[in-house]
């Protein structure tokens, strides 16, 4: 039986929506998670772009999150005054969302390789991205409140829950799916098509009566306009793409390609006075040149093999020169090669110009290769070696600090025999020595006993190592069965020990640590100037 409290409960509860309006709440809810999704994208697309080009990943991330979250802010106080009309103002913001936001990895890359204003472009771009998400919060509430009114608290959980649902979106579909199948240019300008198609759909699906024609032509238009500036893009980023490279290059690029990890670039010149001269960068730092590389490599390896070496260890050098040096000693019974980007070895066994410089290296049977992140592989493997070799690039980013931590050389130090030695490339002692004398202070601190010594190499200018053992410092020499080499003997090696006063060792340099990573701000701070 139905009671009279009954009829009054019933009276006061709130309409259930009507079919039509739960499939328009539904629509803007959908559009919230793809919108989110989109500007997650762009954040993240800013920030990996500026990690491969500066190589500074918390400091590009410090500056794009900051700047956008800001002005997201100033967004949202912008948005007041648009919310009478929502409709059209949502889907403008998202018209010229797509535009900057698709077109921002392009256009940051071309401010990188012919303007060089990365940096002022990267402020600008943040913040433009930024006061255009800001606005669509607020937009957005409004217009989910014209189709059903309800308390405030529920409908920004409703906003919300679909915006940071849209965010996981986003944030796994960048690193997982659009980097590795489109790549950066591209995955950014698909995701500025899906943004205008998101934010013009939901007005025309569901609020197309707010519009007035005028109104309507002029979204429709700039939206076709964007999607064609958009598709254009496409159409031209490979050509765009391979010109700005070659800008960075003084050499022609002969190949290239972008790994979850960095971009590899192979150059090669043809001097009407010399020989070839082939070079392996890594976003964008140079690892060798073939006019000058023996210089490098016999100065790195031969001093380390001074002694039982059996087992070697090579952490980095996946291009195999290192290895090819390591190799010319018959005695060698196995080395180990640990790897970061599988890509590297990859190219130094297929393409001709590299297996010329290495030898072939890798295709001799005493070498293991192992693709691992070398601090972990080292954390976890127990092996031994009596000599390893540690040829990994300089610690300018947060990624290749640790490798250069007092922690680091400690999990070296276990891998190490009770005779055995080490030797570490610690950059330029003429241009970065705070750098350098704080590797050997770290190594230090990890009680490794050292000795530094440095080679002039013409592509990269003075250079510097430190060899390092498990007791007191070694004398520097060579094998007394070392092979013929081309730019080092006992005179000139004693000589490499030797440091000019104005680049003597610098005392007071705090170690490098994984939760103080000092030697990330001594290479920063130096290089800025080169």
């Amino acid at each position: 039986m139905t009671t009279g409290a009954d009829l009054d409960a019933r009276a006061d509860a709130p309409a259930e929506p009507a079919p039509r309006g739960r499939a328009a709440r539904t629509a803007v809810l959908v559009a919230v998670f793809l919108c989110a999704a989109c500007g997650l994208v762009y954040e993240l697309a800013l920030v990996a772009l500026g990690s491969y080009l500066i190589g500074d990943t918390v400091g590009q991330a410090s500056i794009v999150l900051s700047l956008m979250v800001f002005a997201m802010g100033v967004g949202a106080l912008a948005a007041k005054p648009l919310q009478r009309r929502a409709a059209a103002a949502f889907a403008a913001v998202e018209v010229l969302l797509a535009l900057i936001g698709g077109l921002s990895v392009l256009l940051l890359y071309a401010a990188f390789a012919w303007l060089s204003l990365y940096t002022p472009a990267l402020v600008v771009t943040s913040l433009a991205l930024g006061l255009l998400i800001g606005a669509e919060i607020p937009l957005l509430m409004v217009l989910l409140q014209r189709i059903r009114k309800q308390d405030a608290g529920s409908a920004v959980a409703d906003l919300f829950a679909a915006d940071y649902v849209g965010g996981l979106l986003g944030g796994l579909a960048f690193p997982f799916v659009l980097l590795p199948v489109f790549g950066q240019l591209q995955g950014a300008l698909l995701v500025g098509m899906l943004n205008a198609a998101a934010g013009l759909g939901l007005v025309l699906v569901v609020f197309r009566r707010e519009l007035s024609k005028r109104a309507l032509l002029l979204l429709v238009s700039g939206t076709v306009l964007v999607a064609g500036v958009l598709g254009t893009a496409w159409l031209l980023s490979d050509e765009f793409e391979v010109t700005a490279r070659q800008a960075l290059y003084r050499d022609p690029v002969v190949q290239s390609l972008r790994t979850p990890y960095q971009e590899i670039v192979l150059t090669e010149s043809f001097p009407l006075d010399g020989d070839p001269d082939t070079r392996l960068y890594l976003n964008g730092d140079l690892q060798f040149s073939s006019v000058d590389e023996y210089r490098y490599h016999e100065a790195l390896v031969h001093p380390v093999l001074d002694g039982p070496r059996s087992h070697v260890l090579i952490l980095g050098g996946g291009d195999g020169l290192a290895l090819r040096e390591v190799l010319r000693y018959p005695d060698v019974r196995d080395v180990t090669l640990v790897e970061l980007d599988p890509a590297v070895p990859r190219l130094a066994r297929t393409d001709p110009r590299v297996t010329a410089l290495n030898g072939g290296a890798f295709e001799d049977p005493r070498v293991h290769l192992v693709s691992a992140d070398a601090f972990g592989w080292l954390r976890d493997d127990r092996a031994r070696f009596d000599a390893v070799v540690v040829d990994m690039p300089d610690p300018d980013s947060t990624a290749t600090a640790k490798l250069y931590s007092t922690e680091f050389y400690g999990l070296v130090r276990r891998a190490m025999t009770d005779d055995a030695r080490v030797v570490v490339q610690a950059g330029s002692p003429y241009f970065a020595p705070k750098a350098f004398w704080a590797i050997e202070a770290t190594m230090r601190e990890a009680g490794l006993g050292t000795t530094p010594y440095q080679a002039s190499v013409p592509s990269f200018g003075e250079w510097g190592f430190h060899l390092g053992a498990a007791g007191p410092a070694r004398e520097l020499r060579l094998p007394a069965d070392a092979p013929p080499l081309r730019s080092l003997d006992p005179r000139t090696l004693a000589a490499a020990a030797a440091f000019p006063p104005d680049r003597a060792r610098i005392s007071g340099l705090t170690p490098s640590t994984l939760l103080h990573p000092t030697i990330l701000s001594y290479v920063q701070d130096e290089w800025r100037n080169y």
